[in-house]
């Protein structure tokens, strides 16, 4: 219990150094007038210097921590600095010239920033989109960033940027955390840098993914180490199991149901090894131990994952629900093939290839190995499973394991690496003379090789994050914004006609970004993938279709008041062919690539030509908002 409380107080504390790093860090960034990433090397140059210090920071963390005592803290202290640095210069410093995040206000941000705004906007667990639904997405990460959002005052979209590098920070500094209370604190420190390293690479421009990605790797080996601990051991370990999962409830579904599963594999196949072991007397017991430990893990995970979805499952067993299955209706070439990142002729594929000879070698005499290879295991079962479920027209989206696959092997890799330097010193003093020198050489200069790079990695979406416009009409590389820019004067003409707040009011439109600058709700989503299953998408989409074919204002009225959901008062649409009104919307047409078929509604102008509708203009916007009844 002692331990327990310990590693609780640490991961505390390491949650405050990381965003106590991370507010002076951004701060200070954004205090200084940059050029655009994508038109300058600048910012390039120096997160390099930036990654460097952080680096060098860890090394000399770790050689202080093998010769103090007594201010052994300090060391730890210092560990949980730097990496929590590293994490904000690699993905702050790029991203210092924009108020945006990567990948901007685009395809899979625009329901993500759509969402915090409606967090921002209350703290009541509300869908981003349809007024009166509970929330289907988890949303305890867009929560939090929506409270710090109001609690700051600051508008959702700009929150997200510095929530989002905030809240990665925190996860890697509470996965050193975890590493040290498990291994050698010199180890924890590489494994730790290593798997934040790729995490930043690979699983950054989903924030709350990367999150659970980074600490992945150290609750397996946790998780697995209290599924196979004796009858009295090990249930600290179990209730961290717990715990981690009804987080991952809470953040992330993929990656919860992803996580579920690896720990089911685990006591399963305990129970297997143990029952093969103990056919005699005591089998069935000693089989059914790590099952009840199983089932420890999910009773807690239940419990906290109840906090965000039971009201959604007390809805759905009262109330219709369609295209249930559309958020997995999505398969991309990589969800088509198996991927071996083990197998890359580059730096990150020598580590993954260091790392899967490692899990081969020690999977049955190491704990961490055991665990670590099993989730590798586990990522390729759940891509095959995937394959397999797209003959009931759905997937499991095994694609989007990719970046969780390369942090395992990454782990494993440096566990690798720390083995075989250990090894070949223990040949002999010579040896052990060359060895830690060279080792050290050589893993610094890799780890600043694959740092430096990370931005390149990420350039596309860096990119993104300077052109699209932002919620002050301004891009983060200068140039003349785009259509977005005329959102406030929109968001006026909707405030002075309704003269209600924004959280009561209904707009129909396909310009989805303006849903994700103002708490509005929507009529229809983005997608049937980013739909609340409670929304009826498909029936919506019929009933669009039938007021694209009515003629008067009257029939319009109508079929808006008799409508079987809160009718929109607010239509933001643009001008089209012959005097119309346009919205492009999107159909679900799974199992083709792409998975989704824009389609262009045209509706009347004459439709809005009623005293009952004020009809504005903002650059290629027309809105057309139904004014309030008498007295309201």
């Amino acid at each position: 219990m002692r331990n327990a409380l310990a590693a609780l107080g640490q991961m505390a504390l390491a949650v405050a150094v990381a965003v106590v790093v991370a507010a002076i860090s951004l701060v200070a960034i954004s205090r200084v007038q940059w050029p655009a990433f994508p038109s300058s090397n600048q910012l390039h140059a120096l997160t390099t210097v930036g990654q460097v210090g952080c680096l060098a920071g860890l090394v000399a963390v770790g050689w202080a921590w093998g010769r103090s005592g007594r201010y052994r803290w300090a060391a730890q202290l210092g560990g949980l600095v730097f990496v929590s640095a590293f994490t904000v210069v690699t993905l702050g410093m790029p991203l210092g010239a924009t108020k945006l995040y990567l990948f901007g206000i685009s395809v899979d941000q625009q329901f993500r920033t759509e969402y915090l705004t409606r967090l921002a906007d209350s703290p009541a667990l509300r869908d981003m989109t349809y007024i009166g639904l509970p929330p289907f997405y988890p949303p305890g990460w867009f929560w939090i960033g929506g409270r710090a959002a109001a609690l700051s005052g600051t508008p959702a979209w700009e929150i997200y940027k510095p929530w989002a590098v905030t809240s990665i920070a925190v996860a890697v500094a509470v996965a050193l955390v975890l590493w040290w209370r498990m291994v050698r604190f010199e180890h924890a420190l590489i494994v730790t840098t290593a798997t934040a390293a790729a995490t930043l690479a690979y699983g950054s421009p989903e924030p709350y993914s990367a999150m659970i990605t980074v600490l992945l790797p150290p609750v397996l080996v946790l998780t697995w180490s209290g599924l196979r601990a004796g009858e009295r051991g090990g249930w600290a370990a179990v209730i961290g199991g717990g715990l981690f999962l009804g987080f991952a409830a809470t953040w992330y579904t993929l990656l919860f149901g992803f996580s579920a599963f690896t720990m089911s594999v685990m006591a399963l196949l305990l129970a297997g090894a143990r029952w093969q072991q103990n056919r005699g007397a005591g089998g069935i017991r000693a089989a059914l131990d790590p099952l009840r430990r199983l089932a420890v893990i999910a009773v807690i995970a239940a419990a906290i994952a109840s906090t965000t979805w039971l009201p959604f499952a007390l809805r759905v067993a009262t109330s219709p629900v369609s295209n249930s299955g559309s958020a997995f209706h999505y398969l991309p070439a990589d969800g088509a093939e198996l991927t071996f990142p083990m197998l890359q002729f580059s730096l990150l594929g020598a580590i993954c290839l260091l790392g899967a000879l490692w899990l081969v070698v020690r999977a049955r005499s190491s704990v961490r190995a055991g665990a670590l290879a099993i989730g590798v295991l586990a990522i390729y079962l759940w891509s095959l499973l995937s394959m397999m479920t797209t003959l009931a027209r759905t997937t499991l989206l095994s694609f989007r394991l990719q970046p969780t696959l390369t942090v395992l092997l990454v782990a494993a890799g440096a566990f690798g690496f720390i083995e075989a330097v250990r090894a070949l010193s223990a040949r002999g003093q010579a040896w052990e003379k060359a060895t830690l020198p060279v080792a050290g050489a050589v893993g610094l200069a890799a780890a600043i090789a694959f740092s430096q790079d990370i931005p390149d990695v990420l350039r596309p979406d860096l990119t993104i994050a300077y052109t699209d416009t932002d919620g002050n009409g301004q891009r983060g590389d200068r140039r003349p914004p785009s259509s977005e820019k005329f959102y406030p004067d929109v968001d006026h003409a909707i405030a002075t006609v309704t003269g209600r707040p924004r959280d009561q009011t209904v707009v129909m439109t396909a310009d989805y970004s303006f849903l994700s600058l103002y708490p509005y709700w929507g009529f229809q989503g983005l997608t049937s993938h980013y739909a609340n299953p409670l929304a009826q998408f498909d029936l919506r989409a019929a009933q669009i279709n039938k007021w694209s074919k009515l003629k008067s204002a009257d029939e319009l009225l109508h079929a808006l008041d008799t409508c079987p959901w809160p009718p929109p008062t607010v239509f933001l649409m643009r001008r089209g062919a012959n005097g119309n009104y346009t919205l492009r919307l999107a159909e679900d047409v799974y199992p083709n690539q792409p998975n989704v078929r824009r389609y262009t509604v045209d509706l009347r102008a004459a439709l809005f030509d009623s005293p009952q509708f004020v009809v504005h203009s903002a650059g290629p916007f027309v809105v057309a908002i139904r004014k309030p009844p008498a007295g309201h």
